[in-house]
């Protein structure tokens, strides 16, 4: 029964974020918002919700291990595996914005959480704060940069959708949100509990690979039809926002106390590790350019990763 509570959970949250986002779209284009802004605004939180909606539920239940864990192994499952599957399939050449902007914005991201866990093992309101405000930094910098984004879905599609469809889909998708959560958490806190294993492990690889679904879908997508740029700019921009507005908020709603000690031992500097690596890759052996053997690499150490958290 946890597995389908599980699965259940995933399904509901891949269909809300989904339907989230085409009403968002729809209503910021019905409203003349321009694509930028949506893109970088309506968009990345839209995609980000699942991972939202998961922790803030966690950390309000009371387990701060599945809040963070959430995100810690997101992000390291976006880089490892999402990141090497789509250099499997196809190598990328790296634009100019990856070193002047999102390897620099998610290197600042994970630091500063590294130094707020390591600090006293919680999230407090004010660190919470301190994400949000420097994700609003980030978003006003790139739309004044006017950071070119692509928002794959059909516009004219979503610009005939009528005002009542619209905000029936952004009900719809809040509900299926909202249960699904419910179901994630609940079925992820028994299931741990069955296995004798921590909440954590089960938050680290069940829970944050299956919120990563989404992304890991859209970049294969995006690779297949070779938009390298749609592919690594989705990757990195979604570990931005994981760290900046998922743990932000939840820290803001509710502080996040108590984190498993494994997390802050080892899982952290995975997360830093998966984080920096990215820049010498870029540079050797070819400059500029990301092909199977980084891909391979990556693939390879988040196995290596999951084997020893699972241990």
């Amino acid at each position: 029964m946890n597995f389908i509570y599980i699965i259940l959970g995933l399904v509901l949250l891949v269909l809300g974020g989904n339907w989230l986002l085409k009403s968002s779209v729809g209503l910021s284009l019905k409203l003349n918002i321009s694509k930028i802004i949506v893109g970088l605004t309506v968009v990345s939180f839209a995609t980000s919700a699942p991972e939202m909606i998961v922790s803030i539920k966690a950390a309000l239940d009371g387990f701060p291990d599945i809040a963070v864990g959430n995100v810690v192994g997101s992000n390291i499952g976006n880089i490892g595996l999402v990141l090497g599957i789509v250099l499997l399939i196809n190598a990328i050449q790296v634009e100019t914005n990856f070193y002047t902007t999102d390897w620099p914005m998610k290197m600042i991201a994970s630091v500063l959480l590294f130094f707020f866990l390591i600090l006293d093992g919680k999230l407090s309101r004010a660190e919470g704060i301190i994400f949000v405000v420097l994700l609003i930094a980030f978003v006003i910098h790139l739309i004044k940069q006017n950071k070119t984004v692509e928002i794959e879905i059909n516009e004219e599609k979503e610009t005939e959708m009528s005002y009542s469809i619209i905000f029936g889909l952004l009900a719809i998708g809040g509900f299926a949100l909202w249960l699904g959560s419910e179901l994630l958490v609940d079925g992820a806190v028994s299931l741990a509990e069955g296995l004798g294993v921590s909440k954590r492990v089960i938050a680290i690889t069940v829970v944050s690979i299956g919120t990563s679904v989404p992304e890991l879908a859209s970049s294969i997508i995006a690779a297949i039809k070779k938009e390298n740029d749609i592919s690594i700019g989705n990757i990195i921009g979604s570990n931005i926002f994981n760290i900046l507005s998922v743990l932000g908020f939840t820290a803001i709603i509710k502080p996040i106390e108590n984190v498993d000690a494994k997390i802050l031992s080892f899982d952290i500097y995975w997360l830093l590790a998966f984080a920096f690596i990215l820049l010498p890759m870029v540079f050797l052996p070819k400059r500029n350019s990301l092909s199977f053997k980084e891909g391979a690499l990556l693939v390879v150490s988040y196995i290596v990763f999951i084997y020893f958290t699972i241990q």
